[in-house]
């Protein structure tokens, strides 16, 4: 059983002691600005990722703002710094609930956090749009009030790549993998049906490990999969992860055919200096959001967020930003902050935004596809599907690290 859900089952008697309140109806006579409040890890180790994050709120809470606000009166945002803990990050939430009074809540960072997060949310009957977090158990536990930003959760994040794995001739492809994995729920999943899935067309696994997220030294593991040697390395990577392992598997001069890891390569704003810039070449990832999409909206957002912070968004900032775009719908659509018809509206529309039409099931979760992507020549393209590529066909094998 991994730590978080042994944590999370101790935490259970203390939610649910968690008082129900509803906050906010935004009657007509209300002329003060409306509070929005969230918490982010903006300190910790995954602070590199969720600084992004922050932005993409920031962005979407600017353009808001400057087109009227919401019904009719101005919004704030209030963000609290949960460090990467669990403990923390419930606290925040009850205190943005309880104290700060705030109208309206927007997720944190990562299945992690968001697992929690949400139930404080759920107990208070307060809307919860979450950014990230696609574990498949935060999603079963009936919540009504819960909701993913995302295009599909982490049980669907091998989609593309299996099926670009599977396109090829039965002589190039990967013979055998390595699948280490930061211990997180969403990794946990992700992980575990990309393993599935491989095996399921004569992928065979020759290493498998799960590590503490709080782990920096990544030489004993490159160690074993250098031992291994196979062709393929998928890696559960959360955020500094995943150029940790990189770095150590340079050290120990082992080069994978194919290299496939999550979330960490599309920090495009942090991911080539941490690694190397020559180094990113051929490392593959899934992202819900591309620059190049047409859908409504990107375009102003890709340049409102380059305008503000001096360099493009990245996956995290788009996600952010389009959890705040499913929100505004909901409250400009329904005209008032009564929670239980903001979660009744979304779950019977389809809303609009960045990373294309979201439409959710009675759990909160999407229904929709991630894009494969690949550093090529310096930039994060995407490869597959063929409908958004933008990038040139995947490059394989892999070119050696350039030091």
């Amino acid at each position: 059983m991994s730590v978080m859900r042994t944590f999370l089952g101790s935490l259970t008697a203390v939610l649910l002691l968690v008082t129900a309140c509803g906050n906010g109806s935004g009657t007509a006579g209300d002329t003060g600005p409306i509070k929005i409040g969230a918490s982010l890890p903006l300190s910790g180790p995954v602070a590199d990722a969720s600084e992004p994050a922050y932005a993409g709120y920031k962005v979407w809470l600017d353009r808001l703002n400057r087109g009227g606000g919401l019904l009719g009166r101005p919004v704030e945002l209030k963000v609290l710094d949960d460090g990467f803990d669990q403990n923390a990050v419930i606290s925040n939430y009850n205190r943005l609930i309880g104290q700060e009074k705030v109208d309206l809540l927007l997720g944190t960072f990562s299945s992690k956090l968001n697992l929690p997060a949400s139930t404080v949310a759920e107990r208070h009957k307060m809307l919860y749009v979450e950014p990230s977090g696609g574990a498949t158990e935060i999603f079963e536990r009936g919540y009504e009030y819960l909701f993913f930003a995302q295009p599909s959760t982490s049980v669907d994040l091998p989609e593309q790549f299996v099926a670009w794995v599977k396109s090829l001739p039965p002589e190039k492809r990967p013979a055998t993998a390595a699948y280490p994995t930061q211990d997180d729920p969403n990794t946990d999943v992700a992980i575990e049906a990309f393993a599935k899935e491989l095996g399921a067309l004569g992928v065979r696994p020759v290493y498998s490990q799960e590590y503490a997220p709080e782990t920096t030294n990544f030489d004993t593991i490159a160690a074993a999969i250098a031992a291994a040697r196979p062709d393929l390395i998928v890696h559960g990577a959360v955020s500094a992860d995943g150029a940790g392992l990189i770095k150590a598997l340079q050290k120990q001069g082992f080069s994978p055919k194919i290299l496939f890891q999550t979330n960490s390569p599309s920090v495009v704003s942090s991911f080539p200096e941490a690694v190397g810039p020559a180094n990113t070449e051929g490392i593959l990832t899934s992202v819900a959001w591309s620059p190049a999409t047409p859908y409504p909206g990107n375009a102003e957002f890709v340049a409102d967020y380059t305008k503000a912070y001096g360099r493009p968004p990245t996956d995290d900032a788009a996600n952010a930003y389009t959890a705040g775009q499913v929100l505004e719908a909901a409250v400009k659509a329904v005209g008032s902050l009564d929670q239980r018809k903001l979660a009744d509206w979304l779950h019977a529309n389809t809303v609009q935004t960045i990373v294309g039409p979201l439409k959710w099931d009675e759990r909160g979760v999407p229904d929709g596809d991630m894009l494969l992507a690949q550093w090529q020549r310096g930039e994060l393209e995407i490869v597959a599907p063929e409908s958004a590529r933008t990038g040139g066909p995947v490059i394989t094998p892999k070119p050696a690290w350039a030091s």
